[in-house]
């Protein structure tokens, strides 16, 4: 099971087709290549949130954050730094990565901090006012609707009466 087809999802439905396209990329992506960096995804308060990744031994200027058509980009360039070091066991990467993280809806990076080895990206979903749910009151009015029988006046030329219908 490699490949799912999700054509019938884009062919009968209008206006889910990021969704599709967030379940096609999840999909794709190798498992492998998404283990480096770790990172945590931490729910700070209703509509606050962190991201923290592991960036152990890179420093401020070799870090990328960029935020594109809802996909937060952090990248770790590693400057080539010619060592003469030998090395028994070399347990901490020394690569470079690329991590994405598809972002919802009205949620915004509101700030980085690089500390201890941990770089934390802050998080807000602001929904606009216009989106948020509001209450509709419904007046009640003592007017209603009544009916009036019209009066009709025929004039009767044979009796000079007239009548009422």
């Amino acid at each position: 099971m490699n490949t799912i087809d999700l054509t019938p999802l884009y062919r009968n439905s209008v206006g889910f087709d990021r969704l599709a396209s967030l379940i096609d990329n999840a999909l794709s992506t190798d498992t492998k290549a998404s283990g480096y960096p770790p990172y945590n995804i931490e729910v700070l308060g209703e509509n606050e949130y962190t991201i923290s990744l592991a960036v152990a031994g890179f420093s401020q200027d070799e870090l990328d954050i960029q935020v594109e058509k809802g996909v937060l980009s952090v990248s770790g360039k590693k400057h080539n730094t010619q060592d003469d070091r030998k090395y028994l066991h070399q347990g901490i990467p020394n690569q470079s990565f690329e991590r994405k993280f598809n972002l919802a809806d009205y949620v915004e990076v509101t700030g980085a901090d690089l500390s201890n080895g941990l770089l934390n990206i802050n998080l807000v979903k602001e929904i606009p006012e216009t989106m948020k749910p509001k209450k509709i009151s419904i007046n009640q009015t003592d007017k209603s609707l009544t009916h009036q029988k019209e009066e009709k006046v025929i004039n009767d030329n044979s009796k000079n009466k007239d009548k009422v219908a």
